[in-house]
Order: C-alpha cells, then sequence, then structure tokens
C-alpha cells in the first residue's frame, strides 16, 4: 500500500513539475514579449525635446538682475538659448517693453511695445546660443516695467511663429 502510494505522490509531484514548468515558459514567453514591446514603443516614439531660454545679467550670469533703474539708464543683459529638440531650431528674438498693462502669458505673444528684433539664427541640437550684450532703457517713471524676451520659431517656409517668452521686472525711478 505504501508503494502505491509512493508511486501517485511521485506521479503528482511529477505532473506538478511539467504544469510549473510550463507555466513558467508562458510567463517567460509573455515577459519577453511585453518588454519587447516597450522597447519598441520607445525606440519609434522617442521624448519630445525642449528649449532652453533665459535672461542673462550683465555678467553673462542667470542671478542678481537689477531690479531698480533710473529714467534713461541703460541697462545691459544678455539672451541665451539651449537647443534640446533632437533636431535644428531656427529661431529669432523679440525684444519689448512693457508696464503693469502688458499681458504675459506662456501661450501667447504680450502686447508690449516692440524695441528691437535679433536676426535669425540656426542652433544645432544640443549647442547652446548667447546673444551679443543687449541694452534697453526706459523713458517713464512706473513700476513693474518689464523687458520681455519673445522667443519665435522660424520654419524652413519662412513662417514664423511664437514659442515663448521670459521677462524681467524693474521699477524706474526719477
Amino acid at each position: 500500500m505504501t508503494k502505491i502510494y509512493n508511486y501517485k505522490k511521485q506521479t503528482n509531484q511529477n505532473a506538478s513539475y511539467r504544469h510549473f514548468d510550463a507555466l513558467l515558459k508562458i510567463s517567460l514567453i509573455l515577459g519577453i514579449t511585453i518588454v519587447s514591446g516597450f522597447i519598441i514603443y520607445y525606440v519609434l516614439n522617442p521624448e519630445p525635446g525642449y528649449v532652453t531660454l533665459g535672461i542673462l545679467n550683465e555678467n553673462k550670469r542667470a542671478e542678481n538682475y537689477p531690479t531698480k533703474a533710473s529714467v534713461n539708464e541703460t541697462i545691459f543683459f544678455y539672451v541665451s538659448v539651449g537647443n534640446h529638440l533632437n533636431r535644428d531650431f531656427l529661431f529669432q528674438f523679440r525684444i519689448k517693453k512693457g508696464n503693469n498693462n502688458t499681458i504675459l502669458t506662456s501661450s501667447t505673444e504680450s502686447n508690449g511695445t516692440l524695441a528691437f528684433i535679433i536676426g535669425n539664427f540656426t542652433l544645432k541640437n544640443k549647442d547652446n546660443w548667447i546673444s551679443e550684450q543687449l541694452n534697453i532703457s526706459f523713458s517713464e517713471i512706473g513700476e513693474n516695467q518689464l523687458i520681455i524676451t519673445e522667443l519665435w520659431q522660424i520654419s524652413k517656409e519662412s513662417l514664423i511663429k511664437f514659442y515663448n517668452n521670459v521677462y524681467l521686472r524693474l521699477n524706474i525711478t526719477a
């Protein structure tokens, strides 16, 4: 009787091992298929790139910005762009002046007064660009006067579209 019991027990164990082995193989195949799918998706749909945009002080640093100036005092600054779009980026800057009534959003251009335009440039992927020293002055007294730098993207068909903006707030005194 013990021989029969041991035989049945051994047969049940062998069947369990076969089922476990089959389940393990199916799990491995499913796992490999799912991971392969993620890899293919990532290769075919890379993450979108980005552009860095900034205003630098007169020492080409992103710190210690002027916050006060006098009427007709010249304010010096630089504009910087970094391209991480995984393609070339064609752009231009529009430097504007604004005040408390100026509407600033990140999705449309501001309604500030155009001071000047900085030419059309092409920036390769992973390159950075810093403008020559720029200057601007304000002729009226007021709080929250703005220096607005708008980045515009240019396509090869010469279409220009607003990309992004950054600004600097100043209090202008007599």
